[in-house]
């Protein structure tokens, strides 16, 4: 057991940091999912919901409040990790608050916008600062191209690339259960990354947390869902997807130096350039034009169903990930392949926990009318 826990590239086997890891991602986990139901019932009693309408897939008030479930799952995790674990958490805490601040700060700013609306540029500054924060602690890209513009290029990037992702995870949020999961298979495959690098402790406590609570939040979001993230549970995930993504202060030489960690986030950047540029290309702004011309728009178009085209995106998310992983040089295949079915097999499971859910409640409702 030792030497196979060596080979996932656990450094130390004995001890209990790679438990703490593991029983952070539980409590996440555990108490998102313990959580959302009463976040759900005090939302809709204060009318804290989404709307149908003509944009929206769904036909009756639906809760938008699930990130703050998200939210504090994280936090109770990181909070028993501590507890747990102070020395390690010292160590890295001031990335971790980083994090968390910049997160917190994109949680209120996108809960405000998903209850009375906030104008594009304001939340667009908002992030841009959240971004410059990450910056400051050494969250960043570090160009090498060998020019006096090396240290404003490398601040430029970094604060493209996380706005960008902040506000591609958002996008992609219109499909029951599709953000919720690209999140977490995302967050799980930066976490088997990150676990391989010890001066990376920061992000795989934080990823195991996020990767947690984004599956305690898909056993109620998958369709049919019950509540959705909003902007404060998307912003959350893609700001924090994006910090995590940039730790290492990774050396860009060369414009190809992205692309191995574009690929853990591919098809929600696929996804966003393709509106911006159809959006541009008709005279139209696309932060303020909403339009049904999202990757998952389309698939539905074509006949899939709300599930099916879930399942899809997943799968493709997955598979881009698991490319990511492989062209890592510190990344064992054993690696990739017990990443892949520990997050497949995680993910199968609570989805069958949902549909058995739901397959009871349609048998008591039957029952009832009968």
């Amino acid at each position: 057991m030792t030497d196979f826990l060596k080979s996932l590239g656990i450094a130390d086997p004995g001890g209990s940091g790679w438990l703490i890891v593991i029983f952070t991602f539980i409590v996440a986990w555990t108490v998102t999912w313990r959580f959302i139901p009463r976040v759900r019932q005090f939302a809709l009693k204060v009318g804290w919901a989404d709307q149908p309408n003509a944009r929206r897939l769904n036909k009756e008030p639906l809760p938008n409040a699930g990130g703050l479930a998200i939210f504090a799952g994280v936090i109770a995790a990181l909070t028993v990790a501590t507890a747990l674990r102070p020395i390690l958490i010292q160590e890295v805490q001031v990335q971790i608050l980083a994090i968390l601040l910049g997160g917190a700060i994109l949680v209120m700013v996108g809960f405000i916008d998903d209850q009375f609306g906030l104008p594009p540029l304001f939340r667009i500054a908002v992030q841009v600062l959240s971004a410059l924060l990450l910056i400051a602690v050494g969250i960043r890209f570090n160009a090498a191209f060998g020019t006096a513009l090396d240290p404003v290029l490398s601040v430029f990037l970094s604060v493209f690339w996380i706005v960008g992702i902040t506000n591609a995870i958002n996008l992609m949020d219109g499909v029951d259960g599709l953000a919720g999961g690209i999140s977490y298979i995302t967050a799980m495959c930066l976490l088997a990354v990150s676990a391989q690098n010890p001066e990376w402790a920061a992000g795989t406590l934080v990823l195991a947390a996020l990767a947690g609570a984004a599956l305690g939040f898909l056993r109620h979001n998958f369709h049919p869902s019950k509540i959705i993230m909003g902007d404060a549970g998307a912003y959350f995930f893609g700001y924090v997807l994006a910090a995590t993504s940039l730790l290492g202060n990774l050396k860009l030489t060369t414009v190809f130096s992205l692309i191995p960690t574009m690929l853990f986030l591919l098809l929600p950047i696929l996804d966003t350039s393709q509106v911006v540029i159809r959006r541009l290309l008709r005279g139209q702004n696309p932060m303020s034009t909403p339009g049904k011309d999202h990757i998952h728009h389309r698939l539905l178009e074509r006949g899939f169903s709300q599930r099916r085209t879930t399942l899809t995106l997943w799968t493709l998310t997955l598979g881009f990930n698991l490319l990511a992983m492989a062209v890592q040089p510190s990344v064992p295949g054993r690696v990739v392949l017990v990443t892949a079915l520990v997050t497949a097999g995680l993910l199968a499971y609570t989805v069958w926990r949902k549909l058995r859910a739901v397959w009871r409640e349609t048998q008591l409702e039957g029952g009832g009318l009968g």
